[in-house]
């Protein structure tokens, strides 16, 4: 429970400021109305981000104290403050012509007009978003350095495509250029621009790994212990995850600082979870656990693309990746009693 004790004493925290707030404005009523709300946001965060965690415990179980403390400070301060409150701003900001302060405002003051207008702009951030998980999830499928197979000679067959490099990018515009066919004419092009940020961004990240490394063994130790760019890459890996729980918190709540309080504390918890994984080395002892998480993410991916056209309920996606992940749990446990 010690690594959970900060996260737990944050939920308290959280509920009781929330519940404070909603007694300030309408009593009661207000209180418990605000409680449960901020408690389903808290929920819905965990159970999106759940392979999120172990996603993240496989890179950071090499990393030394000083990088992973950092992910877990610096690091939570992007993902609370950054992703759950300011990215949202800022594209309401962008597409408006407002500043930050107006379009905090506007949040505050007409909920409603700023998720019609964050909305507005769902298909260019599960464009982003869709194509920087969907890489992550191909680069493993394609990982020709892979040992353990969770569905045998089908994975097995899939990872000697990865000797050509450049496969998992050209799937991955292929795919975005399938999806583009769904689109409306007047948001085509945003799609698109969007997709290949995605898709250029992920390319950014691994070029800047790929030039550490070839600087020789100082920069590889970087790479394998921890990094700047490795810290850079884990924080927009967390950003794509959480695009689609900060879309889907407005069906729940229109109140801002709600929004940002359920899902920070969701994500403080999605952190604590990520070190439990760590220091357990619960990845060694659960081998299929990040194959489940890839493939959940990879079924992340494709639901983002489709959410840019369709409604697809935040329940059904979390659903989805938790069954991924007790799936794997369970192949693990079976994998360990044969071995």
């Amino acid at each position: 429970m010690k690594y959970f004790r900060i996260s737990f004493l944050l939920v308290i925290c959280s509920l009781i400021l929330v519940s404070y707030l909603g007694f300030i404005k309408d009593g009661i009523t207000g209180a418990l109305n605000l409680l449960w709300l901020t408690t389903i946001l808290i929920l819905m965060e965990i159970s999106l981000s759940f392979d999120n965690a172990i996603v993240n415990a496989s890179i950071l179980k090499n990393w030394n104290d000083f990088w992973k403390k950092a992910f877990l400070t610096v690091g939570i301060l992007v993902a609370v403050f950054g992703m759950r409150l300011l990215f949202p701003l800022l594209i309401v900001s962008v597409t408006t012509n407002l500043s930050l302060i107006d379009v905090f405002n506007l949040a505050m003051n007409n909920p409603d007009q700023y998720e019609k207008e964050l909305t507005s702009h769902e298909h260019e951030v599960s464009a982003f978003g869709s194509m920087f998980l969907l890489l992550v999830f191909l680069n493993f499928l394609l990982d020709t350095e892979r040992k353990i197979f969770w569905i045998g000679k089908f994975e097995q067959k899939i990872a000697t495509f990865g000797k050509t490099k450049i496969l998992s990018y050209l799937v991955a515009f292929l795919i975005l250029c399938i999806f583009l066919f769904l689109m409306e004419d007047s948001k085509k092009y945003d799609f698109f621009i969007s997709g290949l940020w995605g898709i250029g961004i992920y390319l950014f990240i691994h070029l800047l790994c790929f030039l550490l490394e070839k600087g020789g063994d100082n920069f590889q130790n970087l790479i394998k212990h921890g990094s700047v760019v490795g810290f850079l890459y884990l924080e927009v890996l967390d950003a794509s995850f959480s695009f689609d729980g900060v879309i889907g918190a407005f069906a729940i709540s229109k109140n801002i600082l709600v929004i940002m309080i359920g899902l920070g504390t969701g994500a403080m918890f999605v952190r604590s979870l990520t070190i439990y994984l760590v220091e357990k080395e619960t990845l060694n002892n659960y081998v299929f656990l990040e194959h489940g998480a890839h493939y959940a993410i990879g079924i992340l991916a494709f639901i983002m693309l489709l959410s840019a056209k369709f409604h697809i309920p935040e329940a059904l996606t979390g659903l989805i990746g938790i069954s991924f992940i007790l799936l794997s749990l369970y192949s693990s446990i079976k994998y360990n009693r044969i071995s």
